[in-house]
């Protein structure tokens, strides 16, 4: 078996202890403190912002941005910026989850995002999120928790009762088909679970304190190494966790390099479902946190920002062996030769040509393979948080991610060799004094 990259099994590890954003986040906090960055609040009324000082700033559980301050100032150096999402798509509980079909109880789940649903079939799942108590004081308090073990299952349909499904396709219908069985029912509506009696023990508090909750079903299988000779991973959100650790991964191995622009690593949540929230990509927390950083104006903002350069970073569509012409034929990205520039004339990513340029000369530097990826002119083309992060600050971007096969899957495949080759790319941009 070929070695694999200590990167990658560090990858695995975050992944598997991070099934939902907010886990995620709460692990990315951890590896900062280690690594002796201060936590920073939004409501502050000032920042340590000397230069070499290194920080992070949290916003509603699910999104983060980890800086670093450059040894010159950001009107003169600039900014290196790494962007990525935190959240991937999964099934989540509804409010009043809690439901009785035929003997069995069940939970209504919504899909997040684009979920390629029948993956999620016969699968042993755990349920993970936060939950939000009321104590005896009257304080709110929103603790996280993690069920990793095979809490419940969505059963397929057996084939003898859906005889032409091998040729007609497996057609779900989410609202009927997904919710999962987690119990019999019995006989007394005394005996049926409770989706807040079963919180309740699980964070030792009582029933009714349990006022709100976001919980995500999830995949109990740990992420492994596979293939012959151990060249691919398997594992549930690569995308995008297999971007945001790598961003962080470069920020921290480039701490003692006395780095001359400032560099800022920021991990979104919602990119799965548009942005377009209080701590997506679309918010104003990047904007509201560079503006701290550039010195408190927005004049000081929009004076940094052409000095500045950001890699939108997010998993890209590995040409598929059985499946090669839903891919542009000079565009076709292979798993283990390095990650691929993403470019789309109609903005879908965040890729000009000038960019472009100045990543590849990056890469060339770096000695890190680079391929391209541009999707069929006759197929619709998926989109990141890079242009949105673009057309609002106006900064030079390029979008990138390591190929990937199983995008949106419960549980998708990589290259075991991929991982480090991003990571490389990006310390080399947080090292750049000019781009």
């Amino acid at each position: 078996m070929s070695e694999v990259p200590p990167a990658t099994r560090d990858l695995l590890d975050f992944i598997a202890a991070s099934p939902t954003p907010w886990h995620a986040v709460e692990n990315v906090e951890e590896r900062l403190r280690r690594a002796g960055y201060v936590e920073v609040r939004e409501h502050d009324p000032s920042w340590n912002l000397d230069p070499g000082q290194r920080g992070w700033v949290t916003r509603a559980g699910g999104s983060i941005v980890a800086f670093r301050m450059g040894n010159k100032p950001s009107l003169e150096a600039g900014m290196r910026i790494v962007a990525a999402h935190t959240d991937s798509p999964n099934l989540r509980l509804k409010p009043h989850p809690d439901r009785q079909r035929h003997g069995y109880a069940t939970l209504g789940v919504e899909p997040y995002g684009g979920v390629l649903l029948h993956t999620w079939l016969d699968r042993d799942l755990g349920i993970s999120g936060r939950v939000s108590t009321r104590s005896a004081d009257r304080r709110i308090e929103t603790r996280l928790i993690s069920v990793n073990r095979p809490i419940c299952r969505i059963p397929s349909l057996a084939i003898h009762l859906n005889r032409g499904v091998n040729k007609d396709g497996l057609c779900l219908n989410a609202q009927d088909h997904l919710p999962p069985i987690w119990a019999l029912s019995g006989d007394s509506p005394e005996a049926l679970p409770d989706i807040r009696t079963f919180l309740a023990a699980e964070l030792d508090v009582t029933a009714e304190a349990v006022l709100g909750f976001e919980l995500c079903l999830h995949d109990i299988q740990p992420p492994t190494v596979s293939g012959l000779t151990g060249e691919f991973i398997h594992a549930p959100r690569l995308d995008n966790l297999g971007s945001c650790h790598p961003a962080v991964a470069a920020l921290l191995t480039t701490d003692d390099l006395g780095c001359e622009a400032t560099a800022v690593v920021a991990l979104f949540d919602h990119e799965e479902i548009g942005s377009r929230t209080n701590r997506g990509a679309a918010s104003s927390f990047l904007r509201d946190v560079l503006t701290r950083l550039a010195g408190g104006t927005r004049q000081a903002l929009s004076r940094t920002v052409p000095r500045s350069f950001m890699a939108s970073t997010d998993m890209a569509h590995g040409v598929h062996p059985n499946y090669p012409d839903k891919h542009d034929g000079e565009h076709r990205p292979v798993l283990g030769q390095g990650p691929a520039l993403k470019t789309h004339h109609q903005w879908k990513y965040a890729t000009d040509s000038e960019a472009m340029a100045v990543f590849r000369g990056l890469c060339q530097d770096a000695n890190v393979p680079l391929q391209e990826f541009v999707s069929r002119s006759d197929m619709p083309c998926g989109s990141t948080v890079g242009p949105i992060i673009a057309t609002e600050l106006g900064l030079r971007a390029v979008d990138v991610g390591n190929p990937m096969l199983s995008m949106h899957s419960i549980r998708e495949m990589a290259s075991s060799q991929d991982p480090p080759h991003l990571q490389k790319a990006l310390e080399h941009l947080f090292q750049a004094a000019r781009l």
